[in-house]
């Protein structure tokens, strides 16, 4: 049993899975990084807006002006948080769909390309060259 584990574990898919899971990891923290720390302070700074700090109290003694402060208070509706991890979806979503988009162009490329024709064997070089010394004589 442990040798059939093994030989599945060390299947191209399960190590090429693991490692997308990995780059997946790391990549989905430079977005997070690209948004909360590039992108929504530009949107804030050119709308006034800082999404991170957008919440609604749900508890009546909440009484802070930002989200961690409240949160220590009591329940709150992070929605600023939410519109945060929409745009970070929308920006995966995006660079996702131009990296499939690359790769299906250079498939095509790829694709479009003729094949060279395979070389005949030596009999059928053989059958034509003989064929065309009787179509001389």
């Amino acid at each position: 049993m442990l040798k059939e584990f093994r030989d599945f574990a060390m299947k191209g898919n399960v190590v090429d899975l693991a490692v997308a899971v990995i780059i997946g990891a790391a990549f989905g923290a430079i977005v997070t990084s690209l948004v909360g720390d590039i992108i929504m302070p530009i949107v804030g700074m050119i709308g006034g807006l800082d999404f991170s700090n957008y919440f609604i109290p749900l508890a009546k003694n909440v009484t802070a002006t930002n989200l961690a402060d409240a949160k220590k208070q009591g329940a709150v509706l992070a929605y600023g948080n939410f519109i945060t991890l929409i745009v970070n979806f929308v920006i995966v979503a995006f660079v996702l769909f131009i990296v499939i988009r690359l790769m299906s162009q250079f498939k095509r490329k790829d694709e479009a390309k003729p094949a060279e024709p395979p070389k005949p064997s030596d009999e059928v070089v053989l059958l034509t060259e003989i064929r065309d010394l009787l179509k001389k004589s």
